[in-house]
């Protein structure tokens, strides 16, 4: 824990420059034809000369995940050259959206396989362009009867055969990069794809400084507790690569929320979520767009943190507020079910977390059952620590109907989320009745489930780590050495969490040891310097450190 707290607690990094509203300018470039910043990307294809131009802005734009305006730069080139086919290629993976929700996407495949075989169609005047065109056909090969898996590993094996084939192609190692990133299994402890994704990526870093997909797919690369601390350099640099893209913008925080660095992350997302506002036109869409929403998790989250509590609500109100979205995807899902959980669980108020609802309700929540998990385990956990046993049980009822859900449309990660957050809601039914040993026998269950697998990158982070809940059921039972034991060890995983923080230092006090628990109420003090609301659990902190 102290090393990565080390890091937290010492590191100034400094990513973003200029005032958020000029990022808010920026963004709009691709529509509005001024200034743009979205890296270098040299992607030759056999197209004209200026269908060649436009291609290597697609890229960019491409490597950043700007959807739509991506989708518009290779149509421009289609424009310039009706037979580059490489265009149609970069439409259909545009189409999907997210890489990383493609498998948890029900509309990807559809909504991509047009474009490629219209790219197939069309074809390419070069056989290397040809082979890009192949691979891709790997991923739709029967996309209506075959599941996602198997199909995305053909992809990733045709790509790794077009980086072998063609050496020299720095865009064939950096999406082979990619697309070991989206076959990786978070269960995969030894991280094999990852691994195999740094050792093409890394090297790329150091001789291609400006080019945006590879400390972009480094950041994808190490999102995960034990490998986070390696991904702060491209973190550092992403931003200023293409800071006209609000995805580039919030991407850093995806290493500053493995290792706790929530003014980073707040700063990132506020610029992230102001350029994505930009992209919005009048009254046709509403602000929950995918990287607006993105943002405003990760903000939630990270305000909540700090003990910004009023922040972080005006953000869960904003987002409440809404009833349409420009997009119906996971990501947007999730972030409508996460942001009000989060700001129910990371307060402990239990009383609001048993209210939750879904929202919007309009919203097709029946495509994306993962996300109203995230909902539905907050409200059952909620009515639990409540008293509402009545409530919780029927709310694990429905995270089986959802799991159930999922496990039949082979949606086995979030299936496997979604069976721990079962057991830790049963674990609190059961301490609400008093079954202790029971009771921590199922969050045991829970807390080693959770770690044998790993956050999904579209998240900022569990909306809480179960061995923190851990802790906070041994301190209820009167067992304060073990509560602080399993703090401490969900600190090393989820460094610098108020509530992970504030329960080592109640478990520290609780055991006599004083020293310990001024040194973590001390630390407590310092993460929340620039709070706007003074939560119970400030007020013991400053009057423990009164008194001593």
């Amino acid at each position: 824990m102290k090393k990565a707290t080390a890091i937290a607690w010492t590191l100034a990094i400094v990513f973003i420059t200029g005032a958020s509203a000029a990022w808010a300018r920026e963004a709009r470039a691709p529509q509005s034809g001024g200034a743009e910043k979205l890296g270098e990307v040299n992607f030759p294809v056999s197209c004209n000369a200026a269908a060649q131009k436009e291609f290597n802005r697609a890229m960019a734009l491409f490597h950043s995940f700007w959807f739509d305006p991506a989708k518009a730069s290779f149509s421009k080139v289609l424009q310039q050259d009706p037979g580059c086919g490489m265009a149609h290629w970069g439409i259909s993976i545009m189409s999907m959206g997210n890489p990383f929700s493609w498998s948890t996407n029900p509309n990807a495949s559809k909504a991509g396989a047009p474009a490629a075989a219209e790219a197939a169609r069309v074809g390419a005047r070069s056989e290397r362009e040809r082979a890009y065109i192949a691979a891709l056909g790997a991923l739709f090969k029967d996309w209506e009867t075959t599941e996602f898996r198997s199909r995305a590993l053909a992809y990733e094996k045709a790509m790794e055969g077009i980086a072998a084939k063609y050496p020299k192609d720095v865009e064939a190692r950096i999406l082979y990069a990619l697309a070991l990133n989206i076959t990786i299994l978070p269960t995969d402890k030894s991280f094999a794809n990852q691994r195999k994704a740094a050792a093409i990526l890394e090297p790329l870093f150091k001789k291609h400084p400006n080019h945006p997909g590879v400390p972009h797919y480094l950041i994808h690369t190490y999102d995960y507790a034990e490998l986070s601390e390696k991904g702060l350099p491209p973190a550092r640099a992403y931003s200023s690569i293409a800071p006209s893209v609000p995805h580039a913008l919030h991407m850093p925080s995806h290493i500053f929320s493995r290792v706790g660095l929530w003014r980073e992350m707040v700063k990132g997302n506020r610029a992230s979520y102001l350029a994505a506002k930009g992209e919005l036109k009048g009254d046709t869409l509403g602000i929950g767009n995918y990287d607006a929403l993105h943002a405003m998790d990760y903000m939630v989250f990270g305000h909540l943190q700090q003990a910004q509590d009023t922040a972080a609500k005006q953000l869960v109100d904003e987002a409440g507020a809404i009833r349409k979205v420009n997009v119906e995807n996971f990501a947007a899902a999730y972030a409508f079910a996460a942001m009000p959980a989060r700001y129910a669980l990371d307060r402990g108020d239990w009383a609001q977390a048993a209210t939750l609802s879904l929202s919007p309700p309009d919203l097709a929540w029946n495509k994306f059952p993962h996300a109203e998990g995230i909902l539905v385990f907050a409200r059952g956990l909620g009515a639990a620590r409540n008293g509402d046993v009545a409530a919780a049980r029927r709310d694990v009822e429905r995270l089986q109907a959802l799991k159930a859900a999922m496990t039949a449309a082979k949606n086995n990660y979030w299936a496997g989320q979604t069976d721990f957050q079962i057991k830790t809601v049963n674990a609190w039914i059961a301490l609400a009745e008093k079954r202790n040993d029971e009771a921590l026998q199922f969050m045991r269950a829970a807390a080693e489930a959770e770690e044998a697998s790993d956050k999904h990158p579209v998240t900022p982070g569990n909306v809480v780590p179960s061995r923190e809940l851990l802790g906070e059921m041994l301190l209820e039972l009167g067992q304060p050495e073990q509560a602080l034991a399993e703090f401490e060890r969900s600190l090393k995983r989820d460094p610098n969490r108020f509530r992970g923080i504030y329960g080592a230092a109640r478990a520290a006090e609780a055991a006599g040891n004083d020293e310990l628990a001024r040194e973590y109420y001390t630390k407590l003090q310092t993460l929340t310097a620039d709070r706007d609301t003074e939560r119970p659990e400030l007020v013991h902190a400053k009057a423990f450190l009164l008194r001593r």
